[in-house]
């Protein structure tokens, strides 16, 4: 864990000494030196960290892995704190600011002094560290070498009575049908799930099913081992074993993997086999491995068992490959797990009714888990029957964790995975499990907590957010964090750590000091804050704390003006500030204080005003205003030159909606164009603008990848087209009218072929001829449109489309789906054509549909006869319909009910007493009796 503190610091160290040269005068060959050393010691540093969160490590190592992490720190800190102290003395202009200047000299003197002294004794701290581990002789030359001797905690997984196999039955099945027949040509099976999901134990199930079909076969361990040529050994000496044969004569003195792949082919040639490659780390190890694997057609089949989706992707290269990817228990299937392994020595193995409620319980902690439940239930079959050794046991998992022999290899599995993460990776992991357990969390507000945090390094070929999805997707894929939900078009949009991961990672973030301890005794100071409401006001009795970099609120209800001083006095290292759902209506111009401050987030506060100390804010990065009450910006705001992201609008929920559901805010056009590193900007509102010069402003940000303008006066479309052609990033793209009859001047447009996502709300004469051309286009949403040609047929064409949403949006008499138009499309809504009459579905059109929605359409008499032939459509539903239209389709009377009666859910939403009601069955007798 030191590694990921000194990586950091190291990646600091090098942005400072490249942008502070000419202020490091007195103490520039300090700072270098410090950053040689710590180079030395960072080679160390992978297998220290590794050991020193394992009982083979000696207290001594664990002592200097703390030592460094510590000094990671206190230079970080160190280097804030004087790009703070330069700030105040920079950029100071007029005679009161002379005169402040020649009194702040002496100050500035002594406060250079302390500075230099404070590099002085780090680098001697850090000098200290590198001469400790010399005189400890503290070596790591061979990853995993200390190791030997030791037992693996995953040995013998694979061996598992039946009793604890629930929950897999028809994974089984279908694996064994693809591994007996299938294609002739060689085959992958790749298991993938997180540690502890059960993969091993499937592969030895579907392994034990078929091994006998085939001419030989082989089960090889593979592990984090890099030794390919001994998995190579083992592999061919498992072949022979099998057949009862010798193996080649001096295989084991085998040293070239060259030759060993050579006798593997030579044995393997005409053979139908099967091997098992269990607990796959890396690419590189199929790389070699699938040379020594012949591909002869006669139907052999390769199982992988790997954590990492990107293993199993990278077979596809050279092989067919299924991947099947495990999922967690259920609740109720987990607790049936837990009691037959709580109760496997009773007669009958059912769990008493004094514990149903506790064994849910704990079931519901593992998470779906079968590692943990397994594990937990047999600590649970030592302790009989006593109610309080269960709740004991339900109420301090986190605790026995870490501290019972019985439950120790959990810790050890699940922690196998952090360990084997670049550092860049296991620091943004970490920060995920500094959100509370079982807690959503956003993925856009995710990545950009960890860019203001610094996590995301600088790549020139992409950006910090585009890095930041990298990273997510490389934690996901190695199945460490879980998306909870993605949206229509495959984005995640939420996700978490699982429970157990959350809960073996807080010991980890206690000891790294990124949160506070539990220890109720601890002084020591947290990185990350999680501040609920009713601890809001503890901060205001906090002593200096500059160590903490992010505070995030939670449920806030109000925040006193002392906090706010607090804030700006003893947190002015502060890098992250969240109030989001805030009900406080203001936010003092203490704020401007916090001269480090990148990420402010008010969305959906109370919050009506900006402060003008905003233009203090210099580092500001991501300023989130959404859903709060901010109607204008100051004009100070000009100064955040390197803001990128500026989202920004208020919801008018008082009416139905409308076209100005979504307010967009004020703002001097001469202030858009000072942020020349926006990367999203949204809403803006035009209407309030000077036209000509707003376009102007707006054409200097060239970075630009999402923008919004709410309030397009039809006068201002042509000027507004001629800026966006400047926006060679651009993404996604909204404008909206002034007036839903307004019509939207939008021909001459020229977006770049990036574009991706696309709204419009207001008239359009036509369907612009320029979206023809977006060939990336994958989500358009047209509302207010009222188009009654038939200019939407260009749309059919558009080959990666996945959403298109109408509402308002046509007012023809009938709407048309061709045959062989839109292949790829998964969602539609036609929501309130009032002028429809006919929908016509072509046999063969929307071959992806998953998801339609319909209405109100007044007008509309039937379903389309071919909608039953949609082969993916899941989810259909009707939105305010006649109740002659829904008569029609109900089940065993309605004469059209053959049209939907195949399709999964089908569902009706109407308005009852002025509310809507929905049922999700069509025999619902809400339904029956609404109509």
């Amino acid at each position: 864990m030191a590694e990921v503190a000194v990586n950091l610091v190291l990646e600091k160290l090098v942005s400072f000494l490249n942008e502070e040269m000419q202020l490091l005068r007195d103490f520039h060959t300090e700072v270098v030196d410090i950053k040689l050393e710590l180079d030395f010691i960072s080679s160390f540093l992978r297998d220290a960290d590794a050991r020193a969160a394992t009982e083979e490590s000696n207290q001594s190592v664990r002592t200097w892995v703390k030592h460094i992490r510590e000094a990671a720190y206190s230079i970080e800190d160190v280097i804030d704190e004087y790009m703070l102290y330069v700030a105040k003395h920079r950029d100071q202009h007029g005679f009161m600011a002379f005169l402040k200047k020649i009194a702040g000299y002496i100050w500035s003197l002594k406060g250079n002094r302390e500075m230099v002294s404070k590099i002085q004794e780090l680098n001697r701290f850090v000098h200290e560290i590198g001469n400790k581990r010399r005189r400890l002789d503290i070596n790591f030359i061979e990853r995993g070498g200390s190791s030997r001797g030791l037992v693996d905690p995953r040995a013998g997984l694979h061996f598992v009575e039946n009793d604890e196999l629930v929950g897999i039955e028809s994974s089984i099945d279908e694996l064994v049908g693809r591994l007996k027949d299938g294609e002739p040509m060689r085959t992958v099976i790749s298991l993938v799930g997180m540690g502890g999901l059960g993969k091993t134990t499937l592969a030895n199930k579907i392994y034990d099913d078929i091994k006998d079909h085939f001419d030989c076969h082989a089960w090889v361990t593979v592990s984090q081992s890099n030794d390919v040529v001994e998995r190579l050994r083992t592999m061919i000496r498992r072949f022979h074993e099998v057949k009862k044969e010798l193996p080649s004569k001096g295989i084991n003195d085998v040293m070239d993997a060259e030759e060993l792949i050579s006798k593997s082919r030579e044995y393997l040639q005409f053979k139908r086999y099967v091997v098992v490659f269990d607990d796959v780390w890396h690419e590189e190890f199929w790389r070699v491995i699938q040379s020594a694997l012949p591909e002869n057609n006669n139907g052999s089949r390769i199982i992988i068992t790997t954590r990492s989706l990107s293993v199993a992707e990278f077979c596809k290269q050279s092989c067919l490959v299924h991947v099947h990817n495990l999922q967690h228990l259920s609740l109720e299937m987990a607790q049936e797990l837990l009691c037959r392994t709580a109760f496997r020595f009773d007669q009958p193995k059912e769990c008493p009714d004094n514990l149903k409620c506790l064994s849910l319980d704990i079931a519901r902690k593992c998470d779906g888990l079968p590692l943990a439940i397994v594990a937990i239930g047999g600590l649970l079959s030592t302790k009989g029957k006593d109610v309080l050794e269960w709740k004991r046991l339900r109420d301090d998992l986190s605790k026995q964790l870490k501290s019972n022999p019985h439950l120790a290899h959990i810790k050890t599995i699940l922690s196998f995975s952090y360990h084997d993460l670049p550092h860049y990776l296991k620091s943004c992991l970490l920060y995920v499990s500094v959100f509370p357990c079982n807690h959503h969390i956003p993925v856009k507000k995710l990545i950009r907590l960890w860019i203001a945090e610094g996590l995301v390094k600088e790549n020139q070929e992409m950006t910090l957010e585009e890095t930041a999805k990298a990273y997510l997707t490389g934690l996901v894929d190695r199945s460490l964090v879980q998306v909870e939900w993605s949206d229509s078009t495959g984005r995640a949009r939420s996700c978490r750590a699982h429970d157990l991961i959350h809960e073996v990672f807080l010991s980890k973030l206690e000891e790294l000091n990124l949160i506070p301890s539990s220890q109720a005794n601890s002084n020591s100071a947290a990185r990350y804050l999680w501040i609920d409401n009713n601890r809001a006001c503890d901060l205001s009795r906090r002593n200096g704390n500059c160590q903490t970099h992010s505070i995030i609120f939670f449920n806030l209800q109000e925040l006193n003006d002392l906090v706010f001083e607090r804030l700006s006095l003893n947190f002015k290292l502060l890098r992250e500030l969240d109030f989001e759902n805030a009900t406080f209506e203001y936010l003092p111009e203490e704020v401007g204080n916090l001269w480090h401050l990148r990420y402010l987030s008010l969305r959906y506060s109370k919050i009506k005003m900006l402060p003008k100390s905003i233009g203090n804010l210099h580092n500001l990065l991501i300023l989130d205003l959404k859903g709060s009450l901010v109607v204008e910006i100051p004009d100070e705001m000009r100064y955040l030159c390197k803001l990128q992201y500026f989202r920004a609008y208020s919801v008018n929920h008082e009416n139905h909606y409308n076209i100005n559901t979504d307010q967009g805010v004020r703002i001097n056009g001469s202030v858009i164009g000072s942020l020349e590193s926006l990367e999203k900007l949204y809403y803006v509102d035009f209407q309030s603008q000077n036209g000509e010069h707003f376009c102007r402003e707006l054409r200097r940000l060239k970075r630009l990848r999402k923008l919004g303008i709410t309030k397009l006066k039809s006068d201002c479309g042509e000027a507004l087209c001629g800026a966006i052609k400047q926006m060679h990033h651009l993404h996604a793209l909204r404008i909206s009218a002034v007036k839903e009859d307004d019509v939207l001047q939008l021909e001459s447009m020229s977006p770049p072929s990036s574009l991706h996502r696309l709204r419009l709300h207001g008239r359009l004469v036509k369907l612009p001829g320029w979206i023809s051309e977006m060939e990336n286009l994958v989500k358009i949403s047209l509302h207010w449109s009222r188009i009654s040609d038939d200019s939407l047929k260009v749309l059919g064409d558009l080959p990666k489309l996945l959403e298109f949403w109408l509402y308002e949006g046509y007012d023809g008499v009938e709407l048309h789906f061709e045959q062989g138009k839109f292949k790829k499309l998964k969602h539609l809504a036609l929501r309130r054509l009032y002028k429809l009459e006919k929908l016509v579905m072509d046999r063969g059109c929307l071959p992806c549909l998953e998801t339609l929605g319909i209405g109100p359409s007044p007008l509309l008499q039937e379903v389309p006869t071919n909608i039953g032939n949609l082969e993916c459509l899941k989810n259909l539903g009707f939105y305010n319909m006649p109740k002659e239209f829904a008569q029609k389709i109900m089940p065993s009377q309605g004469p059209d009910y053959w049209k939907v009666k195949e399709i999964p859910n089908v569902c009706f939403h109407y308005k009852a007493r002025g509310l809507y009601r929905q049922t999700d069955k069509l025999s619902d007798f809400r339904l029956r009796r609404y109509l």
